[in-house]
C-alpha cells in the first residue's frame, strides 16, 4: 500500500472526476458514481484504505470506457497542469504495459511537455544531484512529479534503445512529404520501440526522451498531412471547375470531388494515428496519383455558366510556375514580432549546438563543424568566443565574443534554409516556408550588422588591429551569405543559383 493513502486518493479523486467530466457527452449526462466514491463521501476518510480500494475498482472500469482518442481531444492548452500532473502520477502508477495504457501515458507527458508552466522551460540544461549527469529540464520535472512513487528501473540495453531516438529524430526532420513519411515505417518503428521498454517505459528518463520525439513528429506529420490534404482539394475544385469529378483511383476505387470535400483534417488529426493511419495512407496514395497523372486540362475549356472571371483564374492557376517570383523588399517589411522571436530560438538552439561541439571536440577539428547538410567552417577567434566563459562582462572582449556568436549562428541557420529551399525547389508551399525563412534572417541579418560594427570601431580605437580584422572576415561570410540569400529569392524559377550550399 502506498507510504500516504490521503495524497494517493487525492491524486486518484482528481483523475476522477476528469474521467467523469469527459463521459458526460458521450453517456448524456453526468456519470452515476459508486456509492462511497461520491465527492462528499471522499472527504470522510474513516478508512482511507477502503476507499482507495474501491476507487481503483472504479477507475479500471472507467478505463475501459476512455480512449487515448478522448484523451487528445480533452487535453487543450487551457488544461490545468494539476490534471495533467495527476493523470501522469496514475498512469505510470499502474505500471499498465498495455498499448492503452501506455499510449495514455505518452499523450500525458507530451502534453506536459508541450505546455510548460512557464514558457521557455525546458530549453536550457540543467545537472543531475551528483553535479555531472547532465539532465533536461523536463527530465527533472518528471523526476519531482513522480518522486512519490516506485520508479521502474532501466536497464543498459533499454538505455541503449533510447539513443535511437536521435536518430529517428534527425530521420523525422528530414521528411519532405506525406509518402515518404508514411513510407519509411517510422510510424510502426517507434511504436515497437517503445513495446520493447515494457514497464521502464514510465520512467523519468525515457518519458523525457520520447516527449520531444513526439513533439517533432507531430508538429512534422501534421504539416505534411495538411500540406496533402490541401494540395488534393486545390486539385478537387479546379476539377470541379471544369465538370470533372473523379480525381483518381485508390485501392481500386474513385475518388470524387465529393470524397475530398467530405475531408476533415482537423477531425483526421485528433484521433489516434494507428486508428487513422489507414486513411492517411489513402489520402497519401492519393496525392501520388494526382502527381503522376493529373486530372487538371493545361489548356482551359470555354468560360462556364458560373462566370468568365472564375474560369480565367483557374487557367491562371493551371499556367502558374512551379513557385512564385517574390517581392522581398515587401516581404522584408512584413516580416512579424513572432516570425523574429521563432527565429530566434532557432539561433539560439544553432548558438547552443556549436558551443557543445566546439567545447568537446578534439582541437584539431573543431575549426570545422558538422551541421545537417553541411559544414559549417569557423575562424579560430569565433571557436574561442564559443569557448568564452566571460560573455556577461561589460568589456570588449565580451562584446567581441557576443557579436561572433550571433554572426556565426546567422550564416549557420541561413545556409540551412539555403539547402532546404534548394530541396523543396519541386513543392511549392514547402519553398514558401523556407523562403519565409530567409526573408526573416535577412531582417535579423540588419540588426546584426551595426552592433558589429561598432565593436570593431571601439577595437579600432583601442589599437587592436588582430579584432579588428576578426571582425571584418566575420562580417564578410555574413554578407556573403545574405548576398546569396537574396540572389536565390529574387532568382527566377529557372535559374540556379550558384553556391546554394556554400560552407560544404
Amino acid at each position: 500500500m502506498v507510504d500516504d493513502p490521503k495524497w494517493e486518493l487525492a491524486i486518484l479523486a482528481t483523475v476522477q472526476g476528469f474521467y467523469e467530466k469527459l463521459l458526460q457527452d458521450p453517456v448524456g449526462g453526468e456519470v452515476p458514481v459508486p456509492a462511497g466514491l461520491e465527492a462528499v463521501s471522499l472527504q470522510d476518510d474513516s478508512d482511507v484504505h477502503q476507499t482507495l480500494a474501491a476507487m481503483y475498482r472504479w477507475l479500471r472500469l472507467l478505463d475501459m470506457a476512455i480512449t487515448p482518442a478522448m484523451l487528445r481531444r480533452a487535453f487543450t492548452p487551457d488544461t490545468d497542469a494539476e490534471i495533467a500532473e495527476a493523470m501522469l502520477r496514475y498512469f505510470t502508477r499502474k505500471k499498465d504495459s498495455s498499448d492503452s495504457n501506455r499510449d495514455k501515458t505518452d499523450l500525458v507527458a507530451t502534453f506536459l511537455y508541450r505546455h510548460p508552466r512557464v514558457p521557455g522551460q525546458w530549453e536550457q540544461r540543467g545537472y543531475g544531484l551528483d553535479g555531472s549527469l547532465p539532465l533536461s529540464p523536463f527530465e527533472i520535472a518528471l523526476i519531482e512529479i513522480l518522486a512519490d512513487g516506485d520508479v521502474p528501473s532501466l536497464s543498459d540495453e533499454q538505455a541503449q534503445l533510447l539513443r535511437q531516438f536521435d536518430r529517428l529524430l534527425q530521420d523525422t526532420e528530414g521528411f519532405r512529404d506525406l509518402n515518404t513519411l508514411l513510407e519509411s515505417g517510422i510510424i510502426l518503428r517507434v511504436r515497437e520501440l517503445k513495446g520493447f521498454l515494457g514497464t521502464s517505459f514510465y520512467h523519468p528518463g525515457v518519458l523525457a526522451t520520447i516527449a520531444p520525439y513526439n513533439t517533432v513528429f507531430g508538429k512534422k506529420f501534421d504539416q505534411l498531412f495538411l500540406q496533402a490534404a490541401a494540395e488534393i482539394k486545390g486539385f478537387a475544385e479546379a476539377l470541379e471547375e471544369q465538370g470533372g469529378s473523379i480525381l483518381g483511383n485508390v485501392d481500386g476505387t474513385d475518388v470524387t470531388v465529393e470524397h475530398v470535400a467530405a475531408l476533415e483534417e482537423s477531425e483526421l488529426l485528433r484521433i489516434d494515428y494507428g486508428m487513422a493511419l489507414e486513411k492517411f495512407r489513402r489520402v497519401s496514395k492519393l496525392r501520388r496519383t494526382l502527381e503522376q497523372h493529373p486530372p487538371i486540362r493545361r489548356v482551359p475549356k470555354p468560360a462556364s455558366p458560373r462566370g468568365p472571371a472564375k474560369a480565367a483564374s483557374i487557367a491562371a492557376r493551371a499556367a502558374a510556375p512551379a513557385r512564385p517570383v517574390l517581392n522581398v523588399p515587401a516581404m522584408r517589411e512584413a516580416v512579424t514580432p513572432q516570425q523574429i522571436s521563432a527565429e530566434e530560438s532557432k539561433l539560439r538552439r544553432v548558438e547552443e549546438s556549436v558551443r557543445v561541439f566546439v567545447r568537446v571536440a578534439d582541437p584539431k577539428f573543431r575549426l570545422v563543424v558538422p551541421m545537417r547538410f553541411f559544414n559549417l567552417i569557423l575562424t579560430p577567434a569565433e571557436a574561442d568566443a564559443y569557448c568564452a566563459d566571460y560573455l556577461e562582462e561589460k568589456s570588449l572582449r565580451a562584446d567581441l565574443a557576443r557579436v561572433l556568436l550571433r554572426m556565426v549562428a546567422v550564416v549557420a541557420r541561413m545556409t540551412t534554409e539555403l539547402e532546404e529551399l534548394r530541396r523543396a525547389e519541386s513543392s511549392p508551399s514547402l519553398w514558401k516556408l523556407h523562403a519565409d525563412a530567409l526573408v526573416t534572417l535577412l531582417e535579423i541579418e540588419r540588426s546584426v550588422s551595426p552592433p558589429a560594427e561598432h565593436v570593431m570601431e571601439l577595437a579600432r580605437q583601442n589599437g587592436a588591429t588582430g579584432d579588428v580584422e576578426t571582425i571584418e572576415t566575420s562580417l564578410k561570410k555574413l554578407r556573403d551569405c545574405s548576398a546569396l540569400a537574396l540572389k536565390t529569392l529574387t532568382a527566377k524559377p529557372a535559374e540556379k543559383v550558384a553556391g546554394a550550399t556554400s560552407g560544404k
